[in-house]
């Protein structure tokens, strides 16, 4: 079986049906407006049972009960469109969003998409301009973001148990009547990635760094489950300099923002310092793996990043906006989606196995963006890498290499090539991994190609493959050969990930 294919196939048979639907329903609306100029109702049950009977004889018997749950919820959805043209009303979506001061690039749209039908835009709002837009601005449901998870507090007629405990309202839902009730979903999103590591808390000591919002959240359901709860702070009694007095601790958590993008790299603690440790979890969901997780995960530490909790709490709100629960695998699929988005497809093996070539088709099939490593070396030298190798020798380009994989391992959504020699330096592993998903390609040594590449010209490429391959597998998270053609190498690729 060809995924790629069967895929690419069911898009278009997608791209079909909803075209037809676009089209029923409009002529729904024409129906509709002449049923109101002649007095008729909507429902017409004789002739809404008949057509189903219709249908289902037409259908294969195997599918009888699909078909009639299908056309059952498109005559629902007709019924729906000719109500609101009785009643004169327009069918517009209600309108949620999120509230910050400075939003930049947010995924909560994306997340909102598949979760409800609704708007879902960014609303940037200075502080002086949050109480009158919470309290007159035209929304239904709002998400709220730093700095104003406490602004709103005041302007809520009602708070839930869970945001009075926390002291902080990250969603707002305006009732039919106007007033203003104010709840904490992050409380959910994090019970949800503390579920995922499979950890206890009941009874064991907690650290979790930082003061601010996602601490007090942070903090409000660990003591609610029983922990030992210890706030670390730069400054408090309880600071990252005297780290000796909680060997003990069981979890680490990360409530602040040190290591997000584009501070990627940062982390406050050194897990080889708490041995006892049973879980780590971070709240910063980009990178994917900041660099407390890359630890954990080199120290077999059970252990979540941000993403899961961004997700989990999003489902909640949504429930909230919408008035009806959603399932809880809706959490795990979008999660995951996200994920496969954000992150990074990263080509790794032998100069000259066709990383370059994958590396593109890869892109063009992904619609992502093409980012080939050496290039931007060349780039930012304003030389070859021929030239970079007879001015600078290998150990010159090395540098350069890990300071470019520095700054295109922080990207998300690309795909990257990168030079045959990258894992020689095990300092660029973390580099790539933190946002990337690793692809070994590999060749048959005696088809590797050897033009314009310096260490591979008059080298002995056996010698050079036993070498490197270990150090290959390290890096890699797949593996995918590329001695077919580059089409097929690329649905290697897709099988593979999907």
């Amino acid at each position: 079986m060809d995924l790629a294919d069967c895929r690419k196939q069911l898009d278009e048979i997608d791209a079909e049906i909803l075209s037809l639907f676009v089209r029923r329903m409009d002529i729904a609306a024409v129906i509709a407006a002449w049923k109101k100029e002649n007095g008729f109702p909507v429902l017409d049950a004789a002739r809404e049972a008949e057509k189903l009977d219709t249908l289902s004889g037409l259908a294969p018997e195997a599918l009888d009960g699909e078909v009639r749950a299908l056309f059952s919820k498109i005559m629902e959805l007709s019924r729906g469109v000719q109500t609101r043209i009785l009643n004169g009303e327009k069918a517009e979506k209600a309108k949620c969003g999120l509230l910050g001061e400075k939003l930049g690039h947010s995924y909560s749209p994306q997340i909102h998409a598949l979760l409800g039908d609704y708007e879902y835009l960014l609303y940037e709002k200075a502080p002086e301009e949050v109480v009158d837009f919470v309290r007159r601005g035209d929304w239904h449901g709002l998400n709220v973001t730093i700095p104003y998870k406490k602004t709103v507090i005041p302007l809520c007629d009602e708070l839930s148990e869970t945001a009075s405990a926390i002291g902080s309202v990250n969603t707002l839902l305006r009732r039919p009547d106007g007033t203003i009730f104010g709840d904490n979903t992050d409380a959910c999103g994090f019970r949800h990635m503390l579920r995922k590591t499979g950890f206890e808390p009941a009874g064991k000591k907690a650290l979790v760094c930082g003061t601010g919002g996602a601490s007090l959240t942070v903090c409000a359901v660990l003591n609610s489950l029983g922990a030992e709860v210890i706030t670390l702070s730069r400054s408090g009694e309880n600071n990252y300099a005297n780290l000796d007095r909680h060997r003990d601790a069981s979890l680490l958590v990360n409530a602040t923002p040190l290591g997000m993008y584009p501070k990627n790299g940062a982390q406050a603690v050194d897990l080889r310092d708490l041995p006892q440790l049973e879980a780590v979890l971070d709240v910063v969901y980009n990178p994917a793996r900041t660099a407390l997780l890359l630890q954990a995960e080199a120290l077999s530490i059970p252990h979540a990043g941000g993403l899961s909790m961004l997700v989990a709490q999003a489902k909640r709100a949504s429930e909230i906006f919408q008035g009806k629960d959603i399932p809880d695998s809706e959490t795990e699929w979008i999660t995951a989606l996200l994920s496969r988005e954000m992150q990074n497809w990263i080509l790794i093996g032998m100069p000259g196995s066709g990383k370059s070539t994958v590396g593109r088709l890869l892109a063009e099939k992904l619609n992502r963006p093409y980012v080939e490593a050496d290039e931007e070396i060349e780039k930012q030298a304003g030389m070859s890498i021929p030239e970079i190798f007879r001015l600078e020798g290998e150990e010159g380009f090395r540098k350069r290499e890990t300071k470019v994989l520095r700054e295109l391992g922080k990207r998300s959504g690309i795909v990257l090539s990168t030079g045959g020699g990258c894992v020689t330096r095990e300092e660029n592993y973390p580099l790539l991994h933190q946002n990337g998903i690793l692809i070994l390609l590999t060749r048959d040594i005696d088809r590797l190609a050897r033009e314009g590449r310096p260490l591979s010209q008059g080298a002995d490429l056996h010698a050079m493959a036993a070498v490197r391959g270990p150090l290959y597998r390290r890096f890699a998270d797949i593996t995918v050969s590329n001695d077919l053609s580059p089409d097929e190498t690329v649905r290697a690729i897709l099988g593979e990930l999907s």
